[in-house]
């Protein structure tokens, strides 16, 4: 995750985001530098369109943030209707035996 933080701050700094400046900001922190994930990364990123991508993110980010939040809900919600049932299937068994 560091590589692409990295990136994202040459990117926000106005800087080529190339090998080498990816290996400084690395060094810089006290990272210690994966040659093949630097020169990955910036592969990765090379015809990319780094703005766009950060709106895209940013617009698809409180979608996914909402669909989470629900999730525990609808948990909650097949929790009370199982027990629901569990309470009225001992009803009936009451029912059977006084």
């Amino acid at each position: 995750m560091e590589y692409v933080y990295a990136a994202l701050l040459l990117h926000k700094a106005g800087k080529e985001i190339k090998e080498d400046a990816v290996k400084k900001v690395l060094e810089v922190v006290g990272v210690k530098v994966d040659e093949a994930r630097v020169k990955a990364l910036v592969a990765a990123l090379e015809g990319v369109n780094i703005e766009e991508a950060i709106k895209k993110q940013a617009v698809t980010a409180p979608v996914a943030v909402a669909a989470a939040s629900e999730a525990p809900k609808k948990e909650e919600k097949k929790k009370e209707d199982e027990k629901k049932s569990e309470e009225q299937a001992t009803a009936g068994l009451s029912a059977l035996f006084g």
